[in-house]
């Protein structure tokens, strides 16, 4: 029968708790023998790592408990058992230095059973995990019903079917809900486990934010701040005054300590207009001899304003070949170029342009990006690859002329976001663009996507421009929410990809 409680508390075991929890645990292990710590076993623990032992209270009864030590990774490689691991309850297998916290006992008064206590121990494990920087909580569970079904079943085939939900076992089945995996399975863990016949699963659970070498400057954010820059077209009179509308932009983003500065696709068409006697392709290669001076312009503001600039794109002549391409030009001084991978039937017909070839994510002092300028986000393969090498943001300057052309790009934008489980910012420009041709009216509404689960706007919109209006959009995201929903949220689409069925990937890496 299920006790009835008032009040239920969580917090360190402390030594005058011993006489409950020895009660709590004769009637939790029934079937073993002097399954009882002793009160010596508990000051001992209690001197060496009190934050690691904690206890569950009910109505001020102690009714269940978790013990735990920090041990080193290599000893749990060494599969040890359990006299090993506690150095014959000695506890001197206990490093403060160590990487793994091991949990050497968890149980919950059989009364008060089927309330989520257990889980309650379990969370706050996680987090002490958490902020201990830890690597791993492991240890080792006993499958108690492993003993009905031991004639028939070897131990893997009994888990696999535990795993399918074909067979429950009370203490496994409850740690494969609360994220733990299997590592192996071990002989002759525990002497006396009549139940489980000596057997026991090997379980981790693994700390997504484990750093494994923390540093005390120069350490990554996890909030990372993007400014978008919406860029109303206007008659400029040469590439200084280009310069001075750009500056002014980064200038005020980076005043809010942005850490990315996103402008738009081709906003440089502009300084075409001294061309537009010439034909459509050889005004476009007459702008492409612009494209290194504001590399060199953006690498030179990106150092000054301390921050990252992504200079949307540009058309670029590499070896006779016109291609669309942009820079990523650090706030360190360094730059990489990107190029536009898939070309629209617009820029072929008019501009002979020519798609890049080469797929790939960018580090920055913000993780790892990557841009897409305009039509290649219609794609979703190119972004997929992206992701599996590890995208958190993906960047889109773009360039259309009207609401049709726009809303392509914002759906694919959304839906990146959401297969991709990333952020996902576009910045277009806006406005009208006399004597220009092939570049007359612009549309845009910049905007920052999210992944769509609890932690994100329920829109999947994060913050967006008023449409086809110069401005600004400053927005925060968090990198820690995106390693949530990856390991822990409600879909898990990265995740559970049918890989043995498919699979994206580059043909040149």
């Amino acid at each position: 029968m299920q006790a009835k409680i008032k009040k239920v508390e969580l917090r360190n075991l402390q030594i005058e708790d011993y006489k409950e929890l020895k009660k709590s645990m004769i009637k939790s292990y029934p079937e073993l023998e002097d399954s009882y710590w002793k009160e010596e076993d508990i000051e001992k623990i209690l001197s060496m790592f009190p934050d690691g032992q904690l206890v569950i209270l009910a109505d001020k009864k102690v009714v269940g408990a978790a013990f735990s030590l920090i041990v080193d990774e290599v000893l749990v490689d060494k599969n040890p058992d359990y006299a090993k691991i506690t150095g014959n309850f000695t506890f001197s297998t206990h490093n403060p230095k160590g990487e793994i916290l091991y949990g050497i006992d968890v149980f919950i008064h059989p009364d008060y059973r089927g309330l989520r206590l257990g889980r309650r121990l379990y969370d706050a494990r996680k987090e002490l995990c958490e902020k201990l920087n830890l690597k791993a909580i492991v240890f080792a569970g006993r499958i108690p019903n492993y003993n009905k079904h031991a004639e028939e079943l070897t131990p893997k085939k009994y888990i696999e079917k535990v795993k399918r939900k074909e067979l429950h076992d009370p203490v496994l089945s409850f740690q494969l809900s609360n994220d733990f995996h299997v590592m192996r399975i071990m002989k002759n863990y525990l002497p006396g486990d009549s139940d489980s016949k000596e057997f026991a699963v090997l379980l981790e659970w693994n700390n997504i934010y484990y750093d494994e070498s923390p540093q005390l400057i120069n350490t990554q954010k996890s909030i990372i701040r993007i400014g978008l820059i919406q860029w109303q077209m206007r008659p400029l009179i040469n590439l200084d005054a280009l310069f001075e509308q750009a500056e002014f932009f980064i200038d005020a983003i980076s005043g809010y300590k942005s850490d990315f500065a996103l402008f738009p696709e081709l906003f440089i068409a502009p300084l075409m207009a001294d061309y537009n006697h010439l034909s459509e392709p050889d005004a476009i290669r007459e702008l492409a001899k612009y494209a290194d001076p504001i590399r060199k312009k953006f690498q030179e503001l990106a150092i000054s304003y301390n921050i990252n600039i992504i200079s949307g794109s540009m058309p670029y002549l590499e070896n006779g070949t016109l291609y669309n391409v942009g820079f990523l030009c650090k706030r360190d001084g360094t730059s990489e170029m990107y190029y536009k991978i898939h070309i629209t039937p617009n820029e072929v017909l008019h501009w002979g342009m020519k798609g890049g070839s080469q797929i790939k994510t960018f580090d920055t002092d913000c993780g790892k990006i990557g841009i897409m300028i305009c039509y290649d986000v219609e794609f979703p393969e190119q972004s997929r690859i992206m992701a599996d090498e590890g995208m958190n943001i993906l960047f889109v300057p773009f360039l259309t002329d009207n609401q049709s052309g726009y809303i392509r790009v914002k759906h694919c934008a959304q839906a990146r976001a959401i297969e991709n489980e990333c952020y996902v910012a576009i910045a277009g420009c806006v406005g009208n663009l006399p004597k220009v041709n092939n570049m007359d009216i612009q549309y845009a509404q910049s905007a920052v996507f999210t992944p769509s689960d609890f932690a994100f706007p329920s829109t999947g919109i994060k913050a967006e421009t008023t449409p086809n209006t110069e401005m600004t959009l400053i927005v925060d995201v968090d990198l820690n929410l995106l390693k949530e929903l990856h390991e822990h949220g409600s879909a898990r689409i990265l995740k559970d990809r049918r890989t043995d069925l498919y699979e994206i990937r580059k043909i040149n890496s």
